[in-house]
């Protein structure tokens, strides 16, 4: 290359070099970029959406919210009847066969402030994979919620015995 300056002579398989370690460099900053796996968090809302939107509905139980637990642990003064549970507990069936699942609600408290448990609920399964479901999302909920008379989910357990004892 007669054209540069003596201190710029670059040989061509230098520039050859170079040009790969540029171009191995974007790759790898893309590769990472686009490709960081989702959260926990995130997969588990995606889960929801999918669920919420693709998934068969069928009748269930809510057989447990955990916040029986709460009421003998908090102490004493806190109104738990406007607490909202962390878990849900439910029992199914799809095509004869039974699935009980609990379902991870600490991040959805909205969805599930004024449960209640003496009413039956819906579900949302995966026709390809029963045991996947779910009873609220962010744009869907088969939790019977409100205020009224009934049964809050504090009181739910003993109501619960009462209509499906366990032998």
């Amino acid at each position: 290359m007669p054209h540069l300056p003596s201190a710029l002579h670059i040989r061509p398989d230098q520039i050859g070099a170079v040009a790969f370690g540029v171009v191995a460099t974007v790759g790898v900053v893309t590769y990472i970029f686009w490709n960081r796996r989702p959260s926990a968090e995130e997969v588990e809302r995606q889960r929801r959406e999918f669920l919420a939107t693709r998934g068969r509905i069928t009748d269930a139980m809510l057989i447990d919210t955990g916040l029986d637990r709460r009421v003998e642990t908090e102490p004493t003064g806190l109104n738990l009847e406007d607490s909202t549970p962390d878990v849900l507990r439910y029992q199914y069936k799809v095509g004869g066969v039974g699935y009980e699942s609990l379902q991870d609600v600490a991040r959805l408290p909205e969805h599930v402030r004024h449960l209640r448990v003496d009413l039956p609920i819906q579900v949302r399964y995966d026709p390809k994979n029963p045991g996947n479901s779910i009873v609220v999302a962010e744009s869907w909920s088969g939790l019977r919620v409100g205020l009224g008379s009934g049964v809050s989910a504090t009181k739910g357990k003993g109501l619960q015995e009462r209509l499906h004892p366990r032998d």
